[in-house]
């Protein structure tokens, strides 16, 4: 099932009637829900209605109070008002243990799973079932690949959860709520980190999950996603109920209008322009990946001033490894790398910044933020030493908060007025807003750009291809490395293509198209 469908992925609508001809029930009913933390409303008098066999899609931008809906839904928070319906019954949900118990089951956005231990104790961990004394692992591991065979899930029971990919780590969250016996699922932004291939592997899984009689909810920014496999969806807005929909109803544009309550430009507008003196240049870079296995093999790049390179490729060619090095968090094995004609190889991250590097990095949690750091402290990470923000070697409240106000107020970073919050609190498309506010500020000569949009929502989208192009018009050189086809395709003045650890091919902007990309990008030819 291609992604660029814009059909849905089955025929017929999801069974809303029952065989009598009257209304089917709602599985879940959510009524009147208001959530308050303090002052602020995270969730305002919002509506919801499953039905068995639906997947629902739930809409909204950055911040608009979809994930708190969810976490009231599983029990993780108590709702300041309204009332929750299971299968017609009113319930207290006030545990995720409740919620299981009522055949609900949650899939994060930022996966539950222990690194080391195999994908069967991860399934199984918290429920495990006992023979005697002991975990009966074998009985465990044969209905866990019953489940897996039915659902078309195809997992390795016996792999560590640490030596497998995050598609791989996406199922085994899956058969976990399964294993518990979750009729309704819950996914929060589940394609979020995926790559084209393993979002493509997901929307069959949904719908296999759904042909059996599952109930899916939805969080998700991706409209194509929503079109392809949604029935329904609920659009949520600054934390109010607007409307549910019907999906074949309604274009990507209509959808995209309501969440953001405008018409949202989802064409990035960029002029030509002559590139100018080369600020990165990569030569013959070798480097090995985490198990001493060579991932990039005598790559070779430029990147000039007033132009933006994006780099395409399936996920594990060695982007990951390329940024890693180009940031000085990894060392290459061989090969030359020049920062404005001066040698960054081997640098620290502290002095490839001052030679004038900035980046959004690909994990905005491990790389880009300190999640207990409050917003504020965040946006001034690496130039908390000098003037205004320290005097005298003493941090300068005032000077931090006051540039945090305004780095909140001009990237729209919600809630505002968060400058005390801890990042670890925001939203993930807002804790993303903080990293690319922080580091478009910096004015580096060149901006990495690892997934800039990752979790964002199709306004905020639009703000930072925006502001992308925006520095590139100023003279910045960019380097865009992302997953996303069309981003890559929209920003780019040229595109290099990266299979297995090199440039396969390189096209102007201009010129490219999806099926050749994809074509390159497997690693074939025209």
């Amino acid at each position: 099932m291609g992604r660029d469908e814009e059909t849905k992925a089955w025929e017929g609508t999801p069974n809303a009637t029952a065989e009598d001809g009257k209304a089917q029930e709602p599985v879940i009913e959510m009524r009147d829900i208001v959530k308050r933390f303090g002052d602020f409303v995270a969730n305002d008098h919002v509506q919801l209605k499953l039905h068995k066999g639906e997947v629902l899609a739930i809409l909204g931008e950055n911040g608009a109070g979809k994930s708190t809906l969810m976490n009231i839904l599983y029990g993780m928070l108590r709702p300041s008002s309204g009332e929750i319906l299971v299968r017609g019954q009113k319930v207290e949900m006030d545990s995720p243990e409740k919620a299981i118990s009522l055949g609900i089951g949650m899939v994060h956005q930022h996966f539950m799973l222990i690194p080391p231990f195999t994908v069967a104790e991860n399934i199984i961990l918290g429920a495990e079932p006992m023979q005697g004394l002991t975990v009966d692992l074998n009985g465990a591991k044969k209905k866990i690949r019953e489940l897996s065979e039915q659902y078309h899930l195809m997992v390795d029971v016996d792999a560590k959860v640490e030596d497998i990919s995050v598609g791989m780590q996406q199922r085994v969250e899956i058969l976990k709520v399964l294993y518990r016996g979750a009729d309704i699922l819950i996914l929060d932004e589940p394609t979020a980190s995926l790559t084209p291939q393993e979002i493509d592997e997901l929307m069959e899984i949904i719908s296999h999950l759904t042909k059996a009689g599952k109930s899916i909810l939805i969080i998700t920014h991706k409209l194509k996603e929503i079109k392809c496999i949604a029935h329904k969806c609920m659009i949520i807005r600054q934390g109010k109920y607007i409307d549910t929909v019907d999906v074949c109803s309604c274009s990507e544009d209509d959808l995209a209008a309501m969440m953001v309550g405008r018409k949202v430009n989802r064409v990035v507008e960029k002029k030509t322009q002559e590139p100018g003196e080369v600020v990165l240049s990569v030569k013959n870079l070798h480097a090995k990946d985490y198990r001493g296995v060579e991932i990039l093999k005598g790559l070779n790049l430029e990147v000039r001033a007033g132009e933006i390179l994006g780099l395409a490729g399936i996920d594990g060619n060695g982007q990951s490894e390329l940024v890693e090095i180009l940031t000085g968090l990894a060392h290459a094995t061989e090969g030359e790398i020049q920062l404005l004609g001066k040698d960054i190889s081997c640098k620290s991250p502290r002095e490839i910044f001052d030679a004038g590097l900035s980046s959004i990095p690909e994990d905005r949690q491990k790389h880009g933020l300190v999640l207990d750091f409050s917003v504020a402290e965040n946006l001034i990470l690496q130039n908390y030493g000098e003037a205004p923000y320290s005097k005298g070697g003493i941090l300068q409240k005032k000077a931090i908060e006051e540039h945090a106000s305004k780095m909140i107020e001009k990237f729209d970073i919600r809630p505002k007025g968060c400058e005390s919050r801890a990042a670890g609190q925001l939203s993930g498309g807002n804790q993303q807003k903080v990293i690319i506010a922080r580091e478009v500020e910096n004015d580096k000569s060149l901006l990495i750009a690892f997934n800039p949009t990752r979790g964002l929502d199709v306004g905020a989208i639009e703000f930072v291809h925006k502001y992308l192009v925006e520095q590139r018009n100023k003279g910045r050189g960019i380097l865009l490395i992302s997953f996303e086809l069309e981003e890559v395709m929209g920003l780019s003045d040229r595109i290099g293509v990266i299979f297995s650890g090199n440039i396969q091919k390189s096209f102007a902007g201009n010129e490219a198209d999806e099926y050749t990309l994809g074509l390159y990008m497997a690693g074939g030819k025209e």
